[in-house]
């Protein structure tokens, strides 16, 4: 099997020259900053600088804005959570399987720990069982989490149930860490918010989603497989998650493309909703061509706080 490392290295070589890749790994650098980093001394302001890395006292004494600058005093922990249920082995907006998308994500934000010599973990499975692998270096061990999570996803894995790994690392993991959470679109009720504010005020969190197919619309008809002759009936169509049925005359249906369309965006925004009142930064994505634009936008809102 071709190494899954190489697969998230390539896309990045091809997604970005070498100033937006250094953008990247600097956007990475910042997630940490004032947290775990001991102060080393000050420079002059410059334009572009975070207003809040600002020393107010020794700006006045000097007269002219100064900024901190930080060294990193210990090696950094980057905890990969992910859901390994049959929700990700379906069709996604793009018409990947999702856990490719999501082996993607989980690849470039280890990869870019391991560029920074901090260490990877992984906390993934699905209703009936969690997995946990320990945060180790090097591109052997962050292949090793790829494969685990590519193997363990399949159409004939138990039901997802993110909430179980989300408990899993309440539960053991004390030592603060960054929480990188992959995911399709998740319902977040008030158990999974309670369980979400205990992970934020120990770590930090960063959340990506992954984008589900579209089951109703001219979309869902071209993702199914877009082999159709023109005039042939819309197949059926399969919810992975409990096998109900959606017939494909149904697929095309005004009426049900309307309250499809309803229900998922009632469904995002309760998401969205309560990842910003956690100040949880989250993105989402479509297909793989969209994660390093992705992860990008992530740890720069993570960094402002928005």
């Amino acid at each position: 099997m071709p190494s899954l490392l190489t697969r998230v290295k390539s896309k990045m070589s091809i997604f970005a020259h070498r100033k937006a890749r250094g953008m990247l790994d600097g956007e990475y650098g910042s997630v940490f900053k004032g947290r775990s980093l001991d102060f080393d001394d000050l420079r002059v302001y410059v334009p572009g600088d975070e207003v809040r890395d600002i020393d107010w006292k020794a700006s006045a004494r000097h007269g002219s804005p100064l900024i901190k600058r930080y060294v990193a005093v210990r090696r950094q922990a980057v905890l990969l959570v992910t859901d390994t249920g049959r929700n990700m082995a379906a069709l996604s907006f793009g018409g990947e399987e999702k856990k490719d998308i999501a082996v993607m994500a989980l690849g470039v934000v280890g990869y870019l720990a391991q560029r920074h010599g901090d260490v990877v973990g992984l906390v993934c499975g699905d209703g009936s069982s969690t997995r946990s692998l320990p945060a180790k270096a090097g591109e052997a061990h962050l292949e090793r989490l790829l494969r685990d999570v590519n193997g363990h996803t399949g159409l004939s894995s138990p039901p997802s149930s993110l909430g179980e790994q989300l408990s899993y690392v309440a539960r053991n993991y004390r030592q603060r860490m960054l929480l990188f959470v992959v995911a399709d679109e998740v319902v977040v009720d008030a158990a999974m918010e309670q369980l979400l504010r205990r992970l934020r005020a120990q770590h930090e969190v960063l959340w990506l989603t992954v984008r589900d197919a579209e089951l109703a619309g001219p979309a869902s008809v071209r993702h199914a497989g877009g082999g159709e002759p023109a005039d042939a009936a819309p197949a059926d169509r399969f919810d992975v998650a409990d096998a109900l049925l959606l017939p494909g005359r149904l697929v095309v249906s005004d009426a049900v493309i309307r309250a499809y369309a309803a229900a998922q965006e009632q469904r995002d925004m309760k998401r969205q909703a309560v990842l910003r009142r956690l100040g949880i930064a989250h993105v989402h994505a479509g297909s793989s061509h969209d994660v390093l634009p992705a992860v990008f936008t992530l740890l720069e809102r993570h960094r402002r706080g928005k």
